[in-house]
């Protein structure tokens, strides 16, 4: 029988972001076992308590964060990504409703805010060792241009 599926995408249905998000999905293991509040004190000298309306750096860095996982250099198809992306706004924490920072905030904290800083090489070196630390030291898959820094902070952090 010949009977075309009448539209329903003007219906409102009653979902969980986190039900939509797969158990085995990467960024669910990631969120499961690596605790991104540290990086809240490493940023918060950068930040006034007075003046401003910064987007929370927590989200800031998980969407550069996934930009970095998935490839995607451009902070405006980042931007895009996002905002249709189920996975990735559970990830940093958005509703459906939730606006997504605009990519010109990324800019413009890369250019101005954390200019002349390693606060990324930072960063990167905590999740690596959060990570290694999870994993028991027993793998660790590193690009060869972090793997000096990395030495030197494992070094410094188990000396």
């Amino acid at each position: 029988m010949f009977k075309p599926k009448e539209s329903s995408q003007n219906e409102y249905e009653f979902v969980s972001i986190d039900e939509l998000v797969p158990d085995d999905h990467l960024l669910r293991l990631i969120d499961k076992y690596i605790d991104f509040s540290f990086l809240l004190e490493k940023v918060r000298p950068y930040y006034s308590d007075v003046n401003g309306r910064p987007t929370d750096p927590l989200i800031l860095f998980k969407m550069m964060f996934i930009g970095y996982i998935y490839g995607i250099r451009s902070e405006r198809q980042l931007e895009r990504e996002i905002r249709t992306n189920v996975v990735y706004r559970w990830f940093l924490g958005l509703k459906f409703k939730d606006p997504v920072p605009l990519h010109s905030t990324i800019s413009w904290d890369r250019q101005h805010r954390f200019k002349d800083t390693n606060i990324f090489q930072e960063i990167f070196d905590e999740i690596v060792l959060l990570a290694m630390i999870i994993d028991g030291w027993r793998t660790c898959f590193i690009c060869n241009t972090h793997l000096a820094r990395l030495e030197k902070v494992c070094c410094s952090t188990l000396g």
